[in-house]
């Protein structure tokens, strides 16, 4: 039987089956990074339960604001960070409050 870290593999049939555990409702951390004023990976997709961190590294706060007002992360300043777990399924666009060309998109399936 395959044996891969993170992964869990059933025999059904004789097929094996492989499944990551996030599926089996363990947490999974994801990390955006802000640097040279924009959200990096500007859209990220995320199982429900899993967290993401917002990682300032730029040298001004940013804000990691949604635009339909679900979150708000308030001011995170240059070198800090900010995190959220994500809970209901759904498309989310977030802007920083601060430099609204800054744009990014959390889509929780």
């Amino acid at each position: 039987m395959l044996s891969l870290p993170g992964v869990a593999a059933f025999a059904f049939c004789g097929i094996a089956v492989l499944a990551s555990s996030s599926a089996f409702g363990e947490q999974r951390t994801h990390t955006v990074t802000i640097e040279g004023m924009s959200f990096s990976p500007a859209t990220l997709h995320v199982r429900r339960g899993d967290k993401v961190v917002w990682v300032n590294k730029d040298l001004v706060p940013h804000t990691v604001t949604a635009s339909d007002k679900s979150f708000d992360s308030r001011n995170i300043p240059a070198g800090g960070s900010w995190s959220r777990t994500a809970t209901r399924k759904g498309t989310t666009a977030y802007v920083c409050a601060y430099h609204p060309t800054m744009k990014g998109t959390l889509i929780v399936d």
